[in-house]
């Protein structure tokens, strides 16, 4: 079956009663998990960006933007109680070293290497020595930073699962290039997924499966019309609801590669058949 993990990233806009939301809404509709982001804004910014003017709800700089949409450890504790009490999984992908450590007290089942982060690798090994079952996203890389990638994690013996990912936000679809699934698969011999940053079409992810994806990640949203940068290439609950049913459709499907004759059938077989009998 299909990994169907609904990406809240940054759109709780920092408020707890917003992810706590989001969690509902992926509960609901069937997911089997839900991801967040966590980063050290000091570290992953430089003092120029960070300074740079930005309205936001806010303030009027990078800084108190970015600095406002980053949960706490006591929030990230509430965030663990919660999803334990809807008993769906969760996990993050960290931007820096520090922070990747700082989230073990959690002992989330899952990592994830956000497309930014590839090529950091210092971050990649402190997370493939956790030897936890890793996503990695492959938006704005090349077959050769990918392959980089995953020699560490073989190096560490850390399972992987690739997904093949576009980092423009929203996504022109004209780019999505969903061949690259059995491609990757092929040239890595591992599982690939699918992380999608289109807009409000679920399509995408549906041929995704079609094509063998064994993950889908998607940003959630409760408005496509809330302040944030990802929230135009969200879903919302109507759209999440039927990309989770039609994912799960493709599930059943496709089925198997065994020839049999179904019971369903025996009737007009007997029917149409019994001429040559």
């Amino acid at each position: 079956m299909v990994f169907i993990c609904a990406e809240l990233g940054i759109n709780h806009n920092g408020d707890l009663n917003i992810a706590k939301k989001l969690i509902d809404l992926a509960v609901d509709v069937g997911c089997d998990a839900v991801k967040f982001q966590k980063r050290n804004v000091e570290k992953v910014y430089t003092v120029d960006t960070l300074n740079a003017p930005r309205d936001s709800p806010w303030g009027k700089t990078n800084r108190e933007q970015k600095l406002r949409l980053e949960f706490s450890l006591e929030q990230y504790g509430e965030i663990d109680n919660y999803c334990k009490s809807k008993n769906i999984d969760w996990y993050l992908s960290c931007w820096d070293v520090g922070s990747q450590i700082q989230m073990r007290q959690f002992n989330t089942k899952f990592n994830k290497v956000a497309s930014a982060m590839l090529l950091h690798e210092k971050l990649l090994r402190t997370i493939a020595e956790e030897k936890k079952h890793t996503f990695v996203s492959t938006g704005m890389s090349t077959i050769d930073d990918i392959a980089k990638a995953m020699d560490i994690f073989k190096e560490y013996n850390c399972p992987v699962e690739l997904m093949h990912s576009h980092s423009a936000y929203p996504m022109p679809i004209e780019e999505a290039n969903l061949k690259l699934i059995p491609a990757l698969k092929e040239k890595f011999n591992c599982n690939v997924g699918y992380s999608g940053h289109e807009s409000s079409s679920y399509l995408l992810c549906v041929v995704a499966a079609v094509l063998g994806a064994t993950s889908i990640e998607r940003h959630i949203t409760l408005n496509r019309t809330m302040y944030g940068s990802d929230q135009a290439a969200s879903l919302e609950l109507v759209g999440l609801k039927r990309m989770v049913r039609d994912v799960r459709a493709v599930d059943i499907i496709l089925g198997d590669d065994t020839k049999r004759i179904w019971d369903s059938e025996l009737p007009a077989m007997k029917k149409l058949r019994e001429v040559f009998a």
